[in-house]
């Protein structure tokens, strides 16, 4: 379900009584962490009394280099090299199977193995994910979307900024669903829609006065928890539609509006995230009509008026889907905030990247020809 006209007109009036509230988040700061460095002492050991004859340190440099070009241990019996310190070659090689020290200023060495074990992670990350991994990752990517509010006041919990969002699980739109139903938002946008309704004398059926007033307001926030429940919980479920609003926020503002249009008609299917017939969100409407025929007063519209009032509905709700659109860049503009977290910054930089190449493409393909 998506905010109709007379949602829109109430969101307005609450949201400039709200504006003025000012707003602050924490940030959180991870305290900076003094570098550590590995240091190694000094070599000790005494000064020779006399430099080593020039033939003995020629054998131990080419024992030595053969040593290490060939990996294995001098011969049994054979008197270890020593560098200028006095200390002997063989005891500065480290043992088998043991990482060498590190050294300050130096790169620390690959351990043996390490492309075999990068290999392997690269491969287990291009690994298929698990439906119990996207289950979590859809939980994780849900509690961000439970923090989304326009100006602070309307909630934005069906709304994603994510192209490639995780799937929900039936339980996860039910749960998402139910959620948006009973948001303190939703019980105040029902009285303000009320009051609208009972000044312009709106649904004749109930009384004027407190009572109708409060009749009026029961009904209102049961066609909210109808079309939410029905349209983004409950057909969404059977059905394998996701419910959310894929944001696209990049693009020129023909194509992003036509595009938030266009979602009250076409959802993206579970898992394979193709478009298709919104049929929750156009049946949803439906239904949640036919049900207020049992609780408004005077109410004896047939199917065909049912139907009729469903589409209508649907089609107020393209509305909401506009605002949802382009609050990020209303916000960026004037409250300074962006709610996307810089990923409307991502995609307009690789927008600007393919424009970039295509263009090189043409001026290659004109020089040419």
């Amino acid at each position: 379900m998506t905010l109709g006209f007379r949602q829109l007109t109430a969101v307005f009036i609450f949201g400039m009584a709200s504006l003025w509230i000012p707003s602050c988040a924490l940030a959180q700061q991870v305290p900076d962490r003094a570098p550590v460095t590995a240091t190694v002492d000094a070599p000790g050991g005494e000064i020779p009394d006399a430099p080593a004859p020039q033939i003995e340190l020629a054998f131990a440099l080419d024992a030595q280099t053969g040593q290490a070009q060939s990996g294995q241990q001098p011969a049994a019996g054979a008197a270890p090299a020593t560098n200028g310190t006095g200390q002997s070659q063989s005891a500065q090689q480290p043992a088998a199977g043991s990482d060498p020290a590190p050294v300050q200023g130096s790169d620390p060495p690959a351990a043996p193995g390490g492309a075999l074990k990068n290999g392997a992670a690269q491969n287990t990350s291009q690994q298929p994910s698990t439906p119990e991994s996207q289950r979590q990752k859809a939980a994780e990517q849900i509690k961000e979307q439970e923090h989304q509010r326009i100006a602070g006041v309307l909630p934005s919990f069906n709304v994603t900024y994510l192209s490639d969002a995780a799937s929900m699980t039936a339980g996860q739109k039910i749960s998402l669903a139910f959620r948006s139903a009973v948001d303190p938002y939703t019980f105040g946008i029902a009285f303000i829609v009320a009051g609208i309704d009972e000044t312009h004398g709106d649904e004749a059926g109930f009384k004027w006065g407190p009572q109708g007033y409060f009749e009026r307001s029961g009904a209102a926030y049961l066609d909210a928890f109808d079309g939410a429940m029905i349209g983004n919980g409950i057909l969404p479920a059977v059905l394998h539609q996701d419910p959310r609003y894929f944001r696209l926020g990049h693009g020129s503002f023909h194509h992003r509006f036509f595009y938030a249009i266009a979602t009250s008609y076409i959802c993206k299917h579970d898992n394979t995230h193709r478009w298709e017939p919104n049929y929750s969100n156009v049946g949803g409407n439906i239904i949640a009509g036919a049900i207020s025929n049992l609780y408004y007063p005077g109410s004896n519209s047939g199917w065909g008026q049912t139907i009729t009032t469903g589409l209508v509905v649907t089609t107020e709700g393209t509305f909401g889907g506009v605002l949802q659109e382009f609050w990020p860049d209303i916000s960026r503009r004037f409250l300074h905030k962006d709610p996307t977290h810089g990923l409307d910054a991502k995609a307009r930089a690789a927008d600007d990247a393919e424009k970039q190449k295509k263009k090189q493409k043409q001026d290659q393909d004109q020089k040419q020809n």
